[in-house]
């Protein structure tokens, strides 16, 4: 009776065991990491430094480009590696001025935490002002969200005079991760949304010069020397013979694609191939445009979500952009993106 007893025992611990979900969340000083046990992928997420994704590892692999010996070296020298946001611009814009609301914006170049002729990536890549709300796992997922507080920065006003938050939930769901953003707007003005990110992703099992692109998009912008968009567009075709596999062998990329190629969920996707691994990039209906960057002598490729092109801002002020988007005074735009890894 009690060899029964225990064996009895055994079986439903181990029937317990078996049904526990695979997904746990943990959080080690600056980093929240999320677990899937089940797929052996975990990602890494440092909200005092931007709140930027800078592991993801699938069977102990980093999809994610990120140069860095370790944390501490990366918080000292905070670089684009990882999944960094980019707001409230993102890449290049063509003075020290946006427009917004039929009105030329300057930007005051003093206080410094807007540099250069071309002022690019916005100001807040880096910033240590995401605070945590949330941090979370249960049987459909792991979670963390992550929120910044723009509207409380007085030198981030001056810039860009729109009071907003920011909330940003990275979501680790049967190996995919999902990143969602969610910004309300505060001010009494239609604010432009013209965010996006700039993933750094590499494949393990070949060099970048192997890997085949697909790009679900059907138009290429002409750029100027400095790399932003002219207003001319020509058909994909055009740029990439092939669309659905182009070697990344015969290209330097740098380079802005919209219309957007949808599934019938309205979602977009760019994919990177190796020898047996591959990478896909899903973006969802409010990232009307993709940047892709990938210099021919570096080992990674960014696949750039983007609410709009580069220079968006002040290209739909000269009428040479149609799709820039806005938010009403107290409304909210919402969006996401989606990384998914195979053949690891």
């Amino acid at each position: 009776m009690r060899g029964a007893l225990i064996v009895g025992l055994a079986i439903a611990i181990a029937g317990m065991q078996g049904s526990a979900p695979p997904y746990s969340t943990h959080r080690s000083g600056d980093v929240v990491r999320l677990q899937d046990a089940r797929t052996k992928t975990i990602v890494s997420i440092v909200p005092s430094v931007g709140n930027i994704a800078f592991e993801m590892t699938v069977k102990g692999q980093n999809i994610l480009y990120w140069p860095y010996a370790s944390l501490g070296e990366f918080k000292a020298h905070p670089g684009l590696s990882g999944i960094p946001f980019l707001g409230p611009w993102i890449d290049r814009l063509d003075e020290q001025a946006f427009f917004a609301n039929g009105r030329r914006r300057a930007f005051d170049m003093q206080l410094g935490n807007v540099r250069g002729d071309m002022p690019s990536h916005g100001f807040v890549t880096t910033t240590d002002r995401w605070s945590v709300v949330e941090a979370k796992a249960d049987t459909d997922g792991a979670w963390v969200t992550s929120r910044l507080e723009f509207y409380r920065q007085p030198t981030w006003m001056k810039q860009w005079p729109f009071a907003h938050t920011i909330e940003i939930t990275h979501r680790l769901r049967d190996g995919v991760l999902e990143v969602e953003t969610v910004i309300v707007n505060m001010s009494a003005e239609p604010m432009p949304i013209a965010i996006g990110f700039h993933p750094y992703f590499q494949l393990t099992d070949s060099p970048r010069d192997e890997w085949t692109l697909s790009v679900g998009a059907r138009t290429h912008w002409l750029l100027t020397s400095n790399k932003v968009p002219t207003g001319e567009t020509e058909p994909i075709e055009r740029f990439f013979p092939t669309p659905h596999a182009a070697a990344l062998s015969d290209y330097g990329l740098d380079d802005v694609f919209t219309d957007l190629v949808r599934d019938s969920q309205g979602r977009a996707t760019v994919a990177v191939s190796g020898k047996s691994q591959r990478l896909e990039i899903g973006l969802g209906p409010n990232y009307r445009a993709v940047t892709i960057w990938s210099p021919k002598d570096r080992p990674f490729i960014c696949v750039e979500p983007t609410a709009g092109i580069i220079n968006a801002l002040n290209l739909a002020a000269r009428g040479l952009y149609k799709e820039l988007q806005s938010v009403p005074p107290g409304g909210t735009w919402r969006e996401r993106f989606w990384v998914k890894a195979t053949g690891y």
